[in-house]
């Protein structure tokens, strides 16, 4: 089985309801075991800044599906709870990204893994740390630890994000 570490986020409605539910669904899936979830975090909107804060969080977990079976998967799970084109980056019921698939660098055009925004998001760094603090990326052989450093310095202390 591989580790594979996901991002769920939504800034609709019952957020952490939609969240908690999409948790359930991710752990039906066949071949596909759920190992860790982070804290819930409140943040703010990244891209389009006209819309509501999200609430985000990172799973890991372990699966014999490949990364395409996976994110068909994921994606049914998103059109199931109602998730509806927003254009890039706007508001959603529920989001759900593979941020890293084993150690594997994947370029197609439907997945790019290492997820490619990865490391400029303190919605997806700060609790992927708190799942795996010695992570080391596959692509760059960065630690997360100097990642989540560069970024805090970068955006500033007011834009750390608070844990629900």
């Amino acid at each position: 089985m591989i580790e594979v570490y996901l991002s769920l986020g939504s800034n609709i409605g019952d957020k952490k309801a939609y969240l908690e539910e999409a948790i359930i669904e991710i752990g039906k899936i066949a071949k596909t075991e759920l190992r860790a979830v982070s804290s819930f975090y409140i943040t703010k909107p990244w891209g389009k800044l006209e819309q509501a804060d999200f609430i985000n969080m990172v799973i890991k977990i372990m699966t014999s599906l490949s990364a395409e079976r996976l994110l068909e998967n994921l994606q049914n799970i998103e059109m199931k709870m109602g998730r509806q084109d927003n254009g890039r980056w706007g508001p959603r019921i529920i989001d759900i990204d593979i941020l890293l698939y084993g150690d594997k660098i994947i370029h197609t055009e439907e997945l790019v893994v290492p997820h490619p925004h990865m490391k400029q998001r303190l919605f997806v760094l700060v609790p992927l740390m708190e799942l795996n603090p010695d992570l080391v990326f596959p692509d760059d052989g960065a630690h997360i630890q100097e990642v989540l450093s560069k970024v805090l310095d970068r955006e500033g202390e007011d834009n750390i994000i608070k844990r629900l």
